[in-house]
Parts: structure tokens; sequence; C-alpha cells
């Protein structure tokens, strides 16, 4: 079932760009830092979309990973903090 709302998602964001792009025929020039270019507006209004959730996903990637390696030390040091304290328990009278 999620299967199926993922390529009638995809179709639609497909759809979206291709009407996009379709409605915004004019041409802008392109500046980056070493290349000059010219683009259909729709096209380049398209592919900032795309490149900005791409920049999006790696943000978020990179925080995940950030709460994991965070959740593994707090793990480690919950471990060595249950040691300490059942071996302080083990050598108390």
């Amino acid at each position: 079932m999620s299967r199926f709302f993922l390529i009638v998602t995809l179709l639609s964001a497909a759809l979206l760009a291709l009407s996009v792009s379709a409605m915004n025929g004019g041409r802008v020039s392109i500046e980056l830092a070493f290349i000059r270019f010219a683009s259909p507006l729709g096209v380049a209004l398209v592919v900032s979309f795309a490149v900005g959730l791409l920049a999006g996903l790696a943000w978020q990637v990179k925080w995940v990973a950030e709460l994991l390696a965070e959740r593994g030390r707090l793990r480690r040091a919950l471990r060595l903090a249950e040691s300490k304290a059942r071996g302080q328990a083990t050598s108390s009278p």
C-alpha cells in the first residue's frame, strides 16, 4: 500500500514539474561561480527546487547521524555508571 502511495506521489511531482516547466517558458540567464548559461525559467525553478530538497535531505541525514552518535555515547556512559554502582553496592557491607 505504501509503495502505491510512493508511486502516485512521484508521478504527481513529475507532472507538477512538467507543468511548471511548460508554463514558464521564458529564458533566464544564470551565472554560477565560473559558468554562465541560459535556461528556460521552468527548468531553472524545478532544478533549484530539487537542489534545495537534496540539501535539506543531506542536512537531515547529518542531524540524524549526530543524534545516533550521541545516543551511543549516552548508552555507553549509562552502562559504565551502572557497573560502577553495582560494584559499589557489592563492596559495601
